[in-house]
């Protein structure tokens, strides 16, 4: 796996949605690239600290503002 395999799968690696193998590779992958485990990093911590943010907390037009942007992002 390169780097930019494991970006385009990080995100199912994080909802555990990987098969067994495609995740063995993802994990050989960052356990020897110092890049890509900052961004595996990095996508936890954004994962973790909006998880805890309440919807109702976000000010209603920049909640408007996050859901255009990413609308239409793959």
């Amino acid at each position: 796996m390169n780097c930019n395999e494991l970006v385009e799968l990080v995100t199912a690696y994080l909802d555990g949605a990987l098969d067994l193998d495609t995740r063995a590779r993802f994990d050989v992958h960052v356990a020897g690239c110092d890049g890509c485990e900052h961004y595996l990093q990095q996508l936890r911590t954004t994962v973790d600290t909006l998880g805890q943010v309440r919807g109702d907390e976000l000010d209603p037009a920049f909640r408007d503002r996050l859901l255009t942007a990413f609308r239409d992002w793959r």
